[in-house]
């Protein structure tokens, strides 16, 4: 499973088959399900498939995708953060969940500086965006202090989001 990148309090690194009933967990959790969507995950063997379909597909097709972020040295999942391609956006975007335990601890502003530090120069992109539903006020106050700009809205999976952009 290769390592995205490494920070003070945590590591990045690429999905796997092992992580499944943490995917279950956090696809699950009502925040993820309410802010985000219900990715219809139950069991593990959903999870596979998801992770098979999703975030290591990404990996194959574009060089890039979602993330496990887990706590440095202790290795204890903790999120997901990475870059995302949508055939609804024009360009790479901004994903990242966490598990409420670990939400307003700096764990998603960390993992997100990482993701875009390092997605930015290796795969040489100008900009990335970034949605979230108009009243996640955690994820727009965290999209504004990673330096992304609002761009207006954009309709996507059954709701208005606003639509931000973030450029090096």
């Amino acid at each position: 499973m290769p390592t995205v990148s490494d920070t003070e309090r945590l590591t990045l690194r690429h999905f796997a088959h092992v992580d499944a009933d943490f995917i279950v967990r956090l696809l699950n959790e009502p925040s993820f399900i309410r802010h985000i969507a219900d990715k219809q995950v139950r069991t593990r063997e959903e999870a596979v498939r998801y992770l098979d379909r999703g975030p290591m597909a990404s990996y194959r097709t574009h060089g890039f995708g979602l993330n496990l972020v887990q706590l440095k040295g202790e290795g204890t999942p903790i999120g997901m953060c990475g870059l995302v391609k949508r055939d609804e956006l024009e360009r790479p975007d901004l994903g990242y969940a966490f598990l409420p335990e670990f939400c307003g601890q700096g764990y998603a502003f960390e993992a997100a500086t990482a993701v875009l530090e390092h997605g930015m120069i290796a795969h040489a992109l100008e900009s990335v965006l970034a949605v979230t539903l108009p009243d996640n006020a955690r994820s727009n106050r965290l999209l504004r202090a990673l330096g992304f700009r609002a761009r207006g809205s954009v309709w996507l999976y059954g709701a208005r989001n606003n639509l931000y952009e973030y450029r090096r």
